[in-house]
This record gives C-alpha cells, structure tokens and sequence, in this order.
C-alpha cells in the first residue's frame, strides 16, 4: 500500500511539473526574484554584526560609519520588498494559469465522458472534483511557489553566509539540520493517503448537499428531513474524523520541526559564545551568525508547512487526474461525414446492446421506420423505450449489428451532425439560467427574434410569455424554479420547433401538462409531426392512438406491431395494457 501511495505521489508530481513546464520563463524570473530576495534578507545580518562592531563601548562609536551602514541598510529593504511583489506576482500568474489550464481540461473531458459514466457517477462527486479539489490543489501549489523556493534558497544561502563567518558553528549547524528534514519528510509521506480520502469524504458531502437542495420539495413532501440530517450527519462525522486526521498527523510536522530547529538555535548560541570569549569570533559576528541560525531554520518550519500543504494538494490533483483519465466517449472515425438534413428514414438492423455485459436488454433488434411515419414505443417500465432512443441518438454504442439513419449507419456519421437531424424534448424538462428567448434558441443560438416568437406561439407558449414581468427578455431562475411544469415543458417544446429536425424524439413529452393545454400542444405536434419521422415514448396510451405504428416492447424486444385498432383486435399484451388504463371508464 505505502508503495503503491509513493508511486501515485511521484506520479501526480511528475503530471504537475508537465502542466507547470508551459510557463518556465515565468519559473525562472521567480527563481532569479527569489535569489534576490534571499541574498539581500540575508545580507542584513552581515550589516548588522558590522553595526554592532562599531558600538561596543562608551567612545566606540563611529557615527559615519553607522550612518552609511544605515543607509545601505534601508537599500536592502527596499530591494527585498521590491522582490518579494514581483515574485508573489509572478507565483500568483503561474498558480491560477495552472490551475486555468487544469479546469479547462478537466471540464472538456468531462464533456467527452460517455453518459455511462455520468450515469454511474452522482453530480456532486464531479462538481466536487472541478470546483473544490481544484481550488485545494490552487492553494498547496501557491504556497509551494511562494516557500518552498525561497525556503530552499534561504537554506544554501545562510550556510553560505554562516561559512565565511565561522566554518565549525557551520558544520555542527549541517550536522543537525537532517534531523528536521527526515522528521519533515516521515509525516509528509504518511498525509497524503490521509488527505486523499478527506477529500473523497468531502465529495460525497457535496454529492448529497447537492442532491437534498436541489430536490427539496419532495425531502419535505415525503417528510425526509430527519433521515436526511442522519445521512448528513454520518457523512459530516466521518469528514471530521478523516479531517481531524489528516491535521493531526500533518500538524506535527512543525512543532517537531520547531524543536530540532530550536536545538541548531541554542548549539549556535553555545559555541558562538564560547569562541568569543576565546576570542575566536567579534561579538558582531556572534550576533550574524545568532540572526543567521533563526533565519536558517524559519525555512524549515516553512518547508514542512508548505509539505503538508503540498500533500494536500496532491491528493486533490490526483483526484482531478483521475477524472481526465477516465476512458472518455469512442472519437469520430477520421472519416466521418457530416449528415445532412434529409428525409428522416432509420433502420434498425440486427442491434444488440446491453448496459451491462452480463445482464441481457436487446439481442437482436430489426426495425425499419419510413420518412414521416410516428412510431410509437410503449411497454412496462424498463422495457428498453427509453434505450432504442439513446441509441438512436448515440448516447450508447450498440454493441453488435447496424444502426442506419437515411441508409448510413451512425458511426460513418458525426456526432453533432446526426444529433442535428433529431428533435428531443424529455419527460424531465431542462432550462438553464437566462431569458426565455435564450432558452428557446438553445440549439439554435443565431435564430432572430421573429424566429423564436414563431416557435413559442406553435408550441403555444407565446400566450403566456407575454404575460410574464419582462416578456422573451424575461430572466429564468437556474432549472426554470419560476415557472410552473407545464411552462417549462413548453418552452422545451418550443425549443424543438425552432430547429425543425427530420426526426423527433418525443419522450413523455406531455407529461407535465395539464388537460386543456396538452389538446393545444398535442395540435401543434400535428403540425411539427407532419412530413416528420417522430418516434413517442408514451405511457399513456390514449395520446398515441393516431400513431402510423405500435411498437409493443417487453424485456428489449419488439412483441408486437401494429395500429391502435390492429392491436386491439390480436387481444394481446398491447391490449392488456389499454384495458388496464381504461378499466374504470
């Protein structure tokens, strides 16, 4: 396991550096501001300890000297904090480049994931991966940037500083400074595994906030509150043990690093001591080299923070990397052509597909559908209705056989080009944050104005549009919460009438409408259905009565076909299906 943990370490670092690699002039004038800084900070002490030389006693005082000194002394501060704002400028460019870089990919990617994946995985644990880890990642590499480069330097610099004062404190002082580093380096190693799973913990924290707020209305519906506080308090209670943790363990690096930091003080201290009494050294070099042993082991307490924050970080990257690498959705073949708009004829031959490699759904599945028929999909709940539709859309790939849409098959086809020629509008409506004109011409973003109020009043959304504060300009709260269902499912129809594509996808289209304004719309479906292929996912049955054919589903097979009259009169399961909707009446 610690190999394993080691290995995805060096390799998350390694990943790191090739983002970091773009910006290597940047890197380097950091690099050369942070020599500056640590070259001038640490040159102080060498002013300082000739400063102190030159007032050791009453009459011993030389006040030109002290006044240039002086002056030499406020140059060096200037220059260091001149340094230090350009290199926090610099480390901050590179940081959120990075970071820049790092979430642009991983969100394109994430557009390339097949719906199996997003099917398999909740929303939370992605939005958690692209929102939080990435910011947690931002800030580990910013404190890396900003101490560990100047940490470092600051450490071979004062060594070098404290050699040309004395090499024998000098070497008692190298003697003891791996101490710190190993005691640095056991617990850094030991974090890393522990802040990955805080950060997963964290995720699936995210994942259910997510789903609780966005789904409100039925936690209360159903009077869930008290088992959604339990779920979130189990999950808020293994967050903070993980977290508690993970802080625990990575706390300790600095008081323990204090402490052998604080040993190197007091050796200095002791045998400086002893030298100027011997009067091996001057009391001003005493005091350099006093001021050189605390500004020698700042670093390290620097350094085992930054390592911690680094881990930290790390685990976070890893988790983004982990979602860039998932296998992402099979490419467009090289010479794929684009589809373009035409009569809307779709075949079905030999298809097989299966979610899962051990569960059967569709083995052998042939269907031919001619320009402008309506081709109905009914059958029990898991059926495979809602499948034949993520095929033909290529949401899924079949796993054997033909799909063919105007006698090509999909996969010689692009994506965009095949999706372009279908029309959907789902059971579950979808509306993102903007005006309702934005939302109609969602797929059609260049459409005028004359175009989308044309579409509204076809999808007989126009009425009520003009009612609303601002008409089309009107602002839609994020999933349309100020709108009422059927509104929403309008505008989504609306949204499929603008593009009038050859095929239409109609998946419980009416669903959210009530009685009166669906006879309005299933019209204006007549009107956008005509001359169109359409297919209708349907449960209610009495909406699909002039359907041009049934298709009956059972367990991702086709049962039996026909008109609504044929397939009463067979008295089969279509017909078991009616009567159980009509029973009553």
């Amino acid at each position: 396991m610690k190999n394993k943990t080691l290995t995805a370490d060096k390799s998350t670092v390694r990943r790191v550096l090739r983002l970091i690699a773009p910006y290597r002039v940047l890197v380097a004038l950091s690099l050369i501001l942070a020599a500056v800084t640590v070259v001038t900070t640490l040159y102080a002490p060498v002013l300082t300890g000739k400063g102190v030389d030159l007032i050791l006693g009453p009459g011993q005082v030389d006040l030109p000297a002290l006044g240039v000194l002086a002056v030499q002394l406020g140059i060096l501060v200037g220059v260091t904090a001149l340094s230090q704002w350009l290199m926090s400028l610099i480390n901050n460019r590179i940081t959120f480049q990075v970071v820049r870089d790092i979430r642009v990919r991983a969100f394109s990617h994430m557009e390339e994931l097949p719906l199996s994946y997003i099917d398999a995985h909740r929303p939370g644990e992605t939005i958690s991966r692209l929102t939080t880890d990435v910011e947690q990642f931002s800030d580990g590499l910013l404190m890396g940037f900003t101490q560990l480069f100047t940490g470092i330097l600051t450490i071979l610099v004062t060594l070098g500083f404290m050699l040309s004062i004395d090499w024998r404190i000098t070497l008692v002082v190298a003697v003891l400074t791996p101490l710190s580093i190993f005691v640095a380096k056991f617990i850094a190693q030991r974090t890393y595994s522990m802040f990955r799973v805080q950060s997963e913990t964290r995720a699936e924290m995210t994942g259910l906030v997510e789903e609780l707020v966005g789904n409100q209305h039925l936690v209360r519906a159903f009077g869930y509150e008290d088992r959604a506080e339990e779920r979130f308090g189990r999950i808020n209670a293994d967050l903070q043990s993980c977290g508690l943790r993970a802080t625990f363990y990575s706390s300790l690096s600095n008081p323990c690093t204090r402490f052998v930091n604080s040993l190197v003080y007091a050796a200095v201290g002791v045998l400086g001591a002893l030298f100027a009494i011997a009067g091996g050294i001057t009391a001003g070099s005493l005091a350099a080299l006093l001021q050189y042993a605390n500004q020698y082991t700042k670093p390290f307490n620097d350094i085992s923070s930054v390592m911690t924050e680094l881990q930290n970080a790390l685990a976070c990257a890893q988790r983004v990397f982990d979602l860039i690498d998932e296998e992402p959705i099979r490419p467009d073949a090289p010479d794929a052509r684009v589809l373009h708009k035409g009569a809307g004829r779709v075949a079905f031959e030999h298809v097989k597909f299966r979610y899962r490699p051990d569960v059967p759904l569709i083995e052998d599945m042939n269907l031919r559908v001619f320009p402008g028929q309506r081709i109905a999909l009914v059958g029990p709940t898991g059926c495979g209705k809602t499948t034949l539709v993520n095929l033909l859309m290529r949401f899924y790939e079949i796993n054997a056989g033909s799909l063919k849409v105007d006698d090509t098959p999909i996969d010689e086809v692009t994506r965009d080009s095949l999706r372009a020629n279908m029309g959907m509008v789902l059971q579950e409506t979808w509306l993102k944050c903007g005006t309702v004109a934005e939302n109609i011409a969602y797929g059609k973003p260049d459409a005028a104005r004359e175009e989308i109020v044309a579409a509204a009043k076809k999808a007989r959304a126009h009425s009520f549009i003009c009612r609303l504060p601002q008409g089309y300009d009107t602002m839609i709260a994020e999933d349309g919460d100020n709108l009422s269902a059927g509104q929403r499912q309008l505008l989504c129809i609306a949204r499929v009438m603008l593009r009038r594509p050859p095929i239409l996808i109609l998946d419980e289209a009416t669903s959210s409408i009530d009685t009166r304004t669906e006879v309005l719309v299933q019209d204006a479906f007549e009107e956008l259905m005509r001359g169109r292929t359409s297919f209708i996912v349907a449960h209610r049955l009495s909406t699909i009565k002039n359907a041009d054919r049934i298709l009956v589903m059972k367990s991702g097979s086709i049962i039996e076909s026909g008109t609504h009259d044929e397939l009463l009169a067979k008295q089969g399961f279509y017909a078991q299906l009616y009567q159980s909707q009509f029973a009553k009446a």
